[in-house]
C-alpha cells in the first residue's frame, strides 16, 4: 500500500507541474504575465536499517513575480512599462487596489486609463502644486483621467525675467515712472520689453517692462498694463503696476538690490505674480533679454498626453502650453515572488511579500517608466516545453510504480486462495 501511496503522491506531484506548464504556455503573450514554477521537496516517513517506508513528494508553487519581462514597443504613448524594481497602483471598479506590471493602458468613455483587465491607473494631481505622496499605502491619490484638463485656464502667479542691461548707456533726462503718467505724454528710458501674462479667466494682458538707467550701477524698473497705453505708449493710466529700484556690482555686474532678487505686481483682473530678477545682469553689452518664464496658460483643449520616466503626465494644449496634471506612483514590497496572484495580472501583499512601500519612479530603488511600451510576459516557451516533456515522463514512470505495486498487492490477495 505504502509503494502505492508513494506513487500517488508523485502523480499529483507531476500533475501540478503540468498544471504550471499549461498556465504559463497559455499566458506567454500576456502583458506582464509572470511564470509559474512547481519546486518539489521530499516527504520522508520514519524508517529503520531494516524497514523502509516509502514517503513521498510534496509540493510548493512559486511564482517568478521578480524576474522582468521584455519590452515590446507599441504606439500608444499611454502603453507603460517599468524597468526595474515596483508596480503600476491601479484600482477596481470598487475602489480595491492592487499592484500590477500590465500597462497596456488606453482612455475609457469618461477618459480614465484602463488596462486590458480592467483596472484604473491611479496618480497624485499636480494642479494644486507638488504631490507628497502616501508612502505606506496603496490608497493615496486618484484615478488619472485624460479628459477633465480640457478648456481649463490658469492665471500667472510666478516667473522669471532675465536679461542683461547695458552698463554703457547714459542715464536719461526723465525716467520712465519718475513723474505723473497722467501728466506724461513722453518719457525717455534706456530698454524696454513686452511679454504675454494671464488673468483668473485665461485672458491675454501684455505688459511693458521698462528698465531706465538712473546712475552709476543704479537702474530703474517700471511694469505697466499695455492696455492703459496712450498710442501705445506714454501716458499710461493709472501708472505703473510696480516700480522697483535696482542696484548691480560694479565689479561682478551681478544684481545686488533688492536683497531677495524679485519684485511683485498684480496682474490686471488676474492673481499676485511675484517676479525672479537673480538673472539680471548689468555688463558693458547690449541689450540681451532672454525668454521670460512665466506661468499661466489660456483656455484651451488638449492636443496629446505624455508621460516621463519619472511618471510626470502632462497634457500637451493647442496653445502650445504643456500642463502637468497627475504623477504615477509606484509600489513595491521586500518580497515580490511572495506576493498573492490574482486573475487579471494584478498582485495583493500578504504576511509572507511584506507590506507595500510606495513611491515615485526613481526614487527609493524603484524603477523607470518606459512610455509606448509593454513588458512581455517572462515565460521562457523552449523552457516550458522541455519541462512538460519531463514532466508527462515522470508522471508516466510514477504510474508504473503504482500498477506494480497494485500487482504486488494483488499477489499478496491471491495468497489466500
Amino acid at each position: 500500500m505504502s509503494i502505492m501511496q508513494t506513487a500517488t503522491s508523485g502523480m499529483k506531484a507531476q500533475a501540478n507541474r503540468l498544471a504550471t506548464v499549461g498556465d504559463n504556455i497559455a499566458n506567454a503573450s500576456t502583458t506582464g504575465y509572470k511564470k509559474v514554477s512547481t519546486e518539489f521537496a521530499p516527504l520522508v516517513l520514519p524508517s529503520s536499517s531494516s524497514s523502509f517506508n516509502s514517503g513521498g513528494v510534496e509540493t510548493t508553487v512559486r511564482r517568478s513575480v521578480s524576474l522582468e519581462g521584455g519590452l515590446n514597443s507599441t504606439t500608444s504613448t499611454t502603453d507603460l512599462a517599468l524597468r526595474g524594481n515596483g508596480f503600476f497602483v491601479v484600482e477596481d471598479s470598487s475602489g480595491a487596489r492592487y499592484m500590477t506590471r500590465a500597462g497596456s493602458f488606453v482612455p475609457n468613455a469618461e477618459g480614465y486609463l484602463v488596462n486590458a483587465a480592467g483596472y484604473y491607473l491611479t496618480g497624485y494631481q499636480l494642479r494644486d502644486g507638488d504631490a507628497s505622496v502616501v508612502l505606506n499605502s496603496l490608497n493615496g491619490g486618484e484615478r488619472i483621467n485624460v479628459n477633465n484638463i480640457n478648456m481649463q485656464a490658469t492665471p500667472t502667479t510666478e516667473g522669471v525675467f532675465a536679461a542683461n542691461l547695458n552698463g554703457r548707456g547714459d542715464v536719461p533726462a526723465v525716467a520712465a515712472a519718475s513723474l505723473p503718467s497722467a501728466n506724461v505724454t513722453t518719457s525717455t528710458f534706456t530698454s524696454k520689453s513686452s511679454m504675454v501674462v494671464y488673468d483668473n479667466l485665461g485672458g491675454d494682458v501684455m505688459i511693458d517692462i521698462y528698465f531706465t538707467k538712473t546712475g552709476v550701477n543704479t537702474w530703474e524698473m517700471s511694469i505697466f498694463n499695455q492696455a492703459a497705453a496712450t498710442g501705445g505708449g506714454f501716458p499710461y493710466t493709472g501708472g505703473a503696476l510696480v516700480t522697483t529700484n535696482l542696484t548691480f556690482s560694479g565689479t561682478t555686474g551681478a544684481i545686488t538690490a533688492p536683497a531677495s532678487a524679485q519684485t511683485a505686481f498684480t496682474v490686471p483682473g488676474g492673481q499676485p505674480t511675484t517676479v525672479d530678477l537673480s538673472g539680471l545682469t548689468q555688463l558693458k553689452s547690449d541689450y540681451t533679454p532672454l525668454e521670460p518664464e512665466f506661468n499661466g496658460n489660456a483656455p484651451s483643449t488638449t492636443t496629446g498626453v505624455s508621460i516621463s520616466a519619472d511618471g510626470i503626465v502632462s497634457f500637451a494644449m493647442k496653445n502650445g502650453s504643456t500642463i502637468d496634471a497627475y504623477r504615477i506612483a509606484l509600489a513595491d514590497v521586500p518580497s515580490p515572488d511572495n506576493l498573492t496572484a490574482l486573475s487579471g495580472g494584478v498582485f495583493q501583499a500578504n504576511y509572507d511579500s511584506g507590506n507595500p512601500q510606495v513611491g515615485f519612479p526613481g526614487q527609493g530603488g524603484l524603477g523607470a517608466i518606459r512610455t509606448s511600451a509593454l513588458e512581455a510576459s517572462n515565460v521562457d516557451l523552449a523552457d516550458e516545453l522541455a519541462t512538460m516533456i519531463e514532466a508527462q515522463r515522470n508522471y508516466t514512470a510514477n504510474s508504473k510504480v503504482f500498477q506494480t505495486g497494485a500487482e504486488v498487492l494483488e499477489v499478496l490477495v491471491n495468497l489466500k486462495r
